[in-house]
């Protein structure tokens, strides 16, 4: 697929839903210098805070907008990375180096693609 796990700036503009949830992951994180977004095809999500090194700051959150649970699949294979639609960080301002970001998207997504 075209453009899969490529992070850009459209990319970078994170729902409301999602912004509630990068808000309380960080909230909870305090070593956390972004959050990292997963929108995988089913419509799930998985996030987790990410520190100044690249390294979890967070345990993994998964959830789906409007739904009680996680769908059936992600149950099954915890939203295996060959279903990911989409993957990106959102850094809190202010942002790291453009240097240093693409250095921990490397480390954490296994890109080194920054527009």
């Amino acid at each position: 697929m075209p453009g899969k796990n490529k992070t850009n700036k459209k990319a970078a503009l994170v729902e409301k839903r999602e912004r509630a949830m990068i808000e309380g992951i960080l909230e909870g994180s305090p070593d956390g210098i972004g959050v990292v977004v997963i929108r995988l095809e089913c419509g799930c999500r998985k996030m987790a805070a990410v520190s100044k090194t690249g390294e979890p700051a967070s345990g993994i959150i998964i959830y789906r907008d409007n739904a009680e649970s996680i769908c059936d699949k992600c149950k099954e294979d915890n939203g295996d990375f060959m279903r990911v639609n989409e993957s990106f960080i959102h850094w809190v301002e202010p942002a790291p180096s453009q240097e240093k970001q693409k250095e921990i998207n490397a480390k954490v997504l296994g890109s080194e693609s920054i527009n």
